[in-house]
């Protein structure tokens, strides 16, 4: 199985640096169905592989001046609070045993990976419906709609926090639509944002779990290479016509994961 792991990784690197997000909502089921992973385990693990990934994809953009900082800062000072915050101190209070409904158990695992495949699905809808994204007129933001991105900001913080996903697929369209980033800049910004977010949030819990860091390191940097040949394949392979599949692979592996755990 973990060479199915480690072909997933590369992968999951390929999707980012092809179409610049959605790749890292696949990391934690990899983690966990093919790695075998404790799913809470594999929240953390998520977070560093995802932190470094985006992180060396974001390289060719910001070479090419396709990343806007002070946009990554309104959007990103709220989510990296809220991602602290909810690592420090959200997660750890989920109980072993979350609920129990008819003496089906639902555990601190399955309540994770419930609401994981939950994201997916939402993940999945907003890369199969049709883009409608314009290039922006203008690169001011006004106030309000700093102050809304702001706030997406602190909602992906806490699904970071709790998941270990990037959060790409919300991200983008934030910057696109409330801060008037033009989709190329979008996409840099995005992996630097994303790039922050999980390498914090890593940082934030790494102390409180037993990490083992050759199977990390050896995921995170068959991840990077995939991400290496995404971003050369770019050059050749319109990245936006392979969403919508990619979307609905997303939808199968969450509906997928919803039924392993409550029926399987």
């Amino acid at each position: 199985m973990e060479i199915i792991g480690y072909t997933a990784a590369i992968l999951i690197g390929i999707s980012l640096g092809l179409i610049g997000g959605g790749g890292s909502i696949l990391t934690v089921p990899v983690l966990v169905y093919l790695f075998g992973i404790d799913a809470f385990l594999a929240t953390e693990y998520s977070l560093f592989v995802v932190g470094i990934s985006s992180l060396v994809g974001s390289m060719s953009y910001f070479k090419k001046g396709l990343v806007n900082f002070k946009m990554a800062l309104i959007f990103g000072i709220p989510s990296v609070i809220s991602i602290f915050l909810t690592r420090t101190y959200l997660l750890p209070l989920i109980p072993q045993e979350v609920f129990r409904i008819q003496g089906f158990s639902v555990t601190r695992n399955i309540f994770l990976l419930l609401v994981f495949a939950g994201l997916m699905i939402l993940a999945s809808y907003k890369m199969i419906k049709k883009d409608s994204s314009k290039e922006p007129l203008e690169s001011i933001p006004n106030n309000n709609n700093a102050f809304l991105a702001a706030g997406q900001g602190s909602v992906v913080g806490v699904l970071t926090g709790l998941v270990g996903a990037g959060g790409g697929f919300m991200i983008i369209p934030a910057l696109v639509n409330l801060l008037k980033i033009p989709m190329k800049i979008a996409i840099g910004t995005s992996l630097v944002i994303i790039s922050l977010n999980s390498l914090i949030g890593f940082f934030s819990s790494v102390n409180h779990m037993k990490i083992e860091w050759k199977l990390l390191i050896s995921i995170t940097a068959i991840a990077i290479a995939g991400i290496i040949i995404g971003s050369q394949l770019s050059r050749k392979i319109d990245g936006k016509k392979l969403k919508p599949a990619f979307g609905w692979f997303i939808l199968i592996m969450g509906i997928y994961i919803i039924t392993k755990e409550i029926f399987l």
